[in-house]
């Protein structure tokens, strides 16, 4: 029986030729994120001004962020610039992923697989910017007008970095949630009647992980589990459609 008969399904290339693809992908990949890197780079210092604007305006006038560090002038800018044209890299990355897992795929599987990869993009993207627009100037609010009044705030920029970025992957993360919930349901691992009677636990959960992913502090956990959990009925809304529509299609095949 031939491997490359295209009526036994995806055909079957030998591991060297696999390696090698893989390779070549992970390799287009680096180099596009290099380029992006390199073309940000004169612009690291405006980059970061930007991340810290959030802080910044609410500050008084005047006020400047500050390096306990030597290096740290440096090297946050240039961390944040990598990290930046990683996030901004992300599609074309995400595309190698496809070229190489593509051709083992059969064409229902290709009808679903890349409709999903691209609402995880959008949706990894929708978290980010939710975090900048919305939460920061919330939370920094919370925080600069919580404390003493004869404490002058002066945030390492650091502290500050690395603070933030694990604000944008937490909210990232959470509005991938959709994107599993409607997973779990289309692979027939769970069903909308179950997940809908687990909500309370749903529920805990999200203020549960809320509470390991951001600060500890109510503000910030809260604007992070309220969104999981509202992204989590989305997903079971999407499970409801795919679920009315096998019905319709297997009622019209009987």
């Amino acid at each position: 029986m031939s491997q490359t008969d295209d009526s036994q399904g995806p055909g079957h290339a030998p591991l060297i030729e696999h390696l090698v693809e893989l390779r070549s992908r992970l390799l287009r990949a680096v180099i596009a994120i290099l380029v992006i890197f390199l073309g940000l780079y004169a612009f690291a210092n405006d980059i970061y001004a930007f991340v810290a604007e959030p802080l910044m305006a609410l500050l008084p006038e005047g006020s400047r962020m500050i390096a306990t560090e030597v290096a740290s002038p440096f090297l946050a800018p240039f961390k944040l610039t990598l990290v930046v044209a990683v996030f901004i890299a992300v599609p074309f990355v995400l595309h190698q992923a496809w070229a190489f897992i593509a051709p083992g795929l059969y064409d229902n599987e290709k009808a679903l697989a890349l409709p999903l990869l691209a609402s995880s993009v959008a949706l990894f993207y929708a978290g980010a910017a939710f975090a900048y627009y919305v939460v920061f100037p919330l939370l920094f609010q919370f925080f600069t007008q919580t404390g003493p009044e004869d404490v002058a705030v002066m945030t390492d920029i650091n502290q500050y970095l690395n603070f933030v970025l694990k604000l944008f992957f937490a909210f990232g993360v959470a509005f991938e949630i959709p994107i599993a919930t409607f997973l779990l349901i289309l692979s027939g691992a769970t069903t909308v009647e179950s997940l809908s009677k687990k909500r309370p636990y749903v529920v805990l959960g999200c203020f549960v992980v809320g509470m390991l992913m951001t600060p500890p502090d109510v503000v910030s956990q809260s604007l992070l589990a309220v969104p999981m959990y509202l992204l989590y009925e989305v997903g079971l809304l999407f499970g409801r459609l795919v679920r009315r529509r096998r019905d319709r299609d297997a009622a019209d095949e009987e």
